[in-house]
């Protein structure tokens, strides 16, 4: 089923505790949430598939729920990735322009980005991502489209992202197993950045951590792109295990604890407040709120000092003016925003509601949904250079400074390639070929 201008999209996002499924309907540029599916997640570790057959059952669960609620058949999805096996790299390529009117052409990108790409993986290492951060023709930096322009020296700095080969196949494999094809892996705090990061804080400087279940995602942006990346094994289940074991708990008790009572620092919490928990052994009992903070708290504290260990030792403390957005299930705790910025001294906020999202507000308000919606947007706005098939995918708006600056003068042409750009953003490759 086609509805709106540009048919449909959907955002699978595959955590350790949660698999969810968004629908979105594109209508004129914007998305319209129109089915949802949530299921717990069985078979996966700090983000990785350890079960095929648990992991595959959570997928068809969540999205089976969707399918329903939107009235589709889905056959075609985004699906994230996360994982302590994550690695990224900064890297730069540069090319000549030799042809005679020295006009920079598509394929002028597609040679400076596959030079940028060649860098040596281990074995067992897969490329997920290639991000153009910039151009630099003859020597002036911060192009961010160089399609038209003139000049005899191309060059380009690219963030790579890879991953393990066994962790992305898996991954692969449980979505194909439900006969649905992946149109692209996308590292999940990218996806998350299309959600909650404005165009201002990215220029300017700003760090999104996404706590999870099972990872804390990093991406560090600056001058509009993706700079700098990092996934650490700590989030939101360490929490809960904590606290199951701290007040003798089950574990979905604990997570209700968490979300209900847990408050990041012992020092705002009144020795008089108490709260009602069921112990391991189904007995009513009443807990003074404090012992839970000292519970959370020590945790908390280290999750944060690897995470802001990890910007500085990447050297970018101090190019963050636009402070720290929080995402995922964690960034819900409350006075979490406050215990970051008073531990650190740096400007810190919950990731908002995106522009141009509709339909479902209690999904597009909250940042526990950051990723799969951002997958939602990834799919619309993305101008990735698909480095499987050579591809440089276009945005709309990429489209139309390209023809306003008059590359060629065949429009029958022209317009035969634009529309295939866009088709590409749209509708896209399986990554399976």
């Amino acid at each position: 089923m086609v509805r709106g201008s540009g048919g449909l999209v959907v955002g699978l996002d595959i955590g350790t505790t949660k698999v969810v499924t968004l629908v979105g309907n594109i209508n004129n540029g914007t998305i319209e949430i129109i089915g949802m599916g949530k299921a717990s997640s069985h078979g996966l570790e700090k983000g990785v598939v350890v079960d095929i057959g648990e992991t595959t059952a959570s997928i068809k669960r969540s999205i089976e729920e969707a399918e329903n609620m939107a009235d589709v058949r889905i056959e075609k999805v985004y699906a994230g990735i996360a994982g302590k096996h994550i690695n990224s790299i900064n890297n730069s390529g540069t090319v000549s322009i030799s042809r005679d009117n020295r006009t920079i052409s598509v394929d002028d990108v597609r040679r400076v980005i596959e030079t940028a790409q060649a860098i040596q993986l281990t074995p067992d290492a897969e490329l997920i991502h290639v991000i153009p951060r910039q151009y630099i023709v003859d020597g002036q930096e911060g192009i961010t489209d160089p399609v038209g322009m003139t000049g005899t020296r191309l060059e380009v700095d690219v963030h790579i992202v890879s991953g393990s080969i066994t962790a992305v196949h898996n991954i692969l494999r449980c979505v194909n197993n439900l006969g649905i094809e992946c149109e692209k892996i996308v590292l999940q705090p990218l996806a998350s950045s299309y959600a909650v990061l404005t165009e201002a804080e990215k220029e300017l400087g700003v760090v999104l951590m996404d706590i999870g279940g099972g990872t804390t995602d990093i991406a560090i942006f600056r001058r509009g792109d993706i700079w700098f990346s990092k996934i650490i094994p700590i989030a939101g289940e360490h929490l809960t295990h904590d606290i199951t074991v701290g007040l003798k708990v089950e574990y979905q008790e604990a997570e209700r604890i968490k979300r209900a009572e847990g408050l990041p620092r012992v020092d705002e919490v009144s020795g008089e407040e108490r709260f009602e928990i069921t112990t391991i052994n189904g007995e009513k009992k009443s807990v003074n709120k404090r012992k839970l903070s000292r519970i959370i708290e020590p945790r908390l504290e280290e999750l944060f000092d690897l995470a802001m260990g990890e910007i500085e030792d990447a050297g970018y403390r101090d190019l963050v003016p636009a402070g720290v957005v929080l995402t995922g299930g964690t960034a819900m705790l409350k006075g979490m925003p406050e215990f970051v910025q008073d531990r650190y001294n740096i400007a810190v906020r919950r990731g908002k509601t995106p522009q141009g999202i509709h339909g479902l507000r209690d999904i597009v308000e909250s940042p526990v949904y950051a990723t799969v919606i951002g997958l939602l947007k990834y799919a619309l706005e993305s101008k990735e250079y698909d480095f499987r098939y050579g591809e440089h995918r276009l945005s709309d708006g990429d489209a139309r400074r390209w023809w306003a600056a008059g590359n060629g003068h065949h429009e029958s042409s022209i317009l035969t390639k634009v529309l295939s750009w866009l088709n590409q953003v749209f509708r896209g490759r399986s990554t399976t070929r």
